[in-house]
C-alpha cells in the first residue's frame, strides 16, 4: 500500500524537519503511540473507541480543531468512516473539542493492517498533509475540461500559492485548457500557448488569449511579463527545465512558476536531480513534491 513503519525515530524531530523542508516523495506521516489487536469484526469499533477514550482524551487539546483519520489495508467489515465518526464523537463528548474534517489543527491517525491498529495523535502541521495518507481529492465540477485540473488545484493548495487579483498568467502546453480554466476561475488573465485547440468554453472567453504555436515559437514572439507561468507539457524533464529557464526573464520579480517534471521508468533519480539543478540556475526552488494527483511526475513550485 505504500505505507512504511519506522522504529526508533523521534517523530516530532522528523516531522519538524520535514515541515520546514518537505521530502519529495513522502505525502503523509503520522506517529504511532498505541497499538491494538483487532478481531476483524464490528467489535473493533468498540475496541478502538475505548482505546481513544483511555489513552488519547487527556492528550487532545480542546482549543484546537480535531479530525480522526483512518486508513484500512485489511479485508475487514468495518469502514473507515464508521471508525472516524465513532472516535471523533466520543472524544468531542469527553473533551468538548470542535470537530473539523476539512481543516483540522490536530489529527488522531489510525492505520489498520494485519489485524492490528496503529494510533497516534499529532498536529496537522506535522503530518505533511491535512488529509489521510495525503490523499487530497477534489469534486468533479460542471464544466470541468480535464482531470489534469486536479493537479493544479492541489499544487496551488499544497504550496500556498496566492495569485494576485486580476493577475497575468501564462499556460504553456495549454490544450485542451484544464489549467487555463482553473486560472480563469481565479480571475487571472491567461495567455494559453499550444498548437492544439482549446475547449470551446475557453475559446469564447475574452480574458484568454490563445497563441496557436509551440512554447519555443512563443519565445521568439516577444512574450509579455507574467505573474505566474504554468507548464504541464509532456516532455523530458530536463528539456522542460531548460525551456522554463528561457522563460525566466518574462516572470515578474514577485512571480512564480508551477510545473510538472515527467519522469522515466528507469533512472528517475538521476533525471530528476539533473532537471532540478537546471532549474536552480535561473529560479529559487521553493517546493518539489509528488502530490496525490501526480503519477510518473512531480510538481515543482519556483520563484525568482
Amino acid at each position: 500500500p505504500g505505507v512504511v513503519g519506522i522504529t526508533g525515530a523521534d517523530f516530532f524531530a522528523l516531522a519538524e524537519r520535514w515541515r520546514q523542508h518537505p521530502p519529495i516523495f513522502a505525502r503523509h506521516i503520522c506517529p504511532v503511540w498505541e497499538t491494538a489487536v483487532l478481531s476483524n469484526s464490528q467489535r473493533d469499533i468498540t475496541t478502538l473507541e475505548r482505546l481513544a477514550k483511555s489513552r488519547f482524551a487527556d492528550l487532545v487539546d480542546p482549543t484546537l480543531t480535531l479530525s480522526v483519520q483512518t486508513r484500512i489495508f485489511d479485508d475487514t467489515p468495518i469502514k473507515a468512516f464508521a471508525i472516524n465518526t465513532a472516535l471523533a464523537d466520543a472524544l468531542a463528548t469527553m473533551t468538548g473539542v470542535e470537530l473539523d474534517v476539512k481543516r483540522p489543527l490536530q489529527i488522531l491517525s489510525i492505520i489498520i493492517a494485519d489485524q492490528t491498529a496503529y494510533l497516534g495523535l499529532s498536529l496537522a502541521a506535522h503530518n505533511l498533509s491535512d488529509w489521510a495518507g495525503g490523499v487530497r481529492r477534489f469534486a468533479r465540477e460542471e464544466g470541468q475540461i480535464s482531470r489534469a485540473e486536479f493537479k493544479l488545484l492541489e499544487a496551488l493548495e499544497a504550496f500556498h500559492v496566492h495569485l494576485p487579483p486580476r493577475g497575468i498568467a501564462l499556460d504553456l502546453g495549454a490544450a485542451p485548457g484544464g489549467w487555463t480554466r482553473v486560472l480563469r476561475q481565479r480571475e487571472q488573465y491567461v495567455t494559453a500557448v499550444d498548437p492544439g485547440l482549446l475547449h470551446p468554453s475557453l475559446a469564447q472567453d475574452k480574458s484568454v488569449r490563445h497563441k496557436r504555436m509551440t512554447a519555443e515559437a512563443y519565445l521568439a514572439d516577444d512574450p509579455d511579463q507574467f505573474d505566474l507561468i504554468v507548464n504541464d507539457m509532456r516532455m523530458d524533464a530536463r528539456d522542460s527545465a531548460r525551456l522554463m529557464g528561457q522563460f525566466a526573464p518574462y516572470l515578474y520579480r514577485h512571480g512564480g512558476v508551477i510545473m510538472t517534471l515527467k519522469l522515466p521508468e528507469g533512472g528517475r533519480t538521476a533525471v530528476l536531480d539533473h532537471a532540478l539543478n537546471i532549474l536552480r540556475q535561473t529560479y529559487t526552488l521553493a517546493a518539489a513534491r509528488h502530490l496525490f494527483h501526480n503519477r510518473s511526475e512531480i510538481t515543482v513550485y519556483l520563484t525568482k
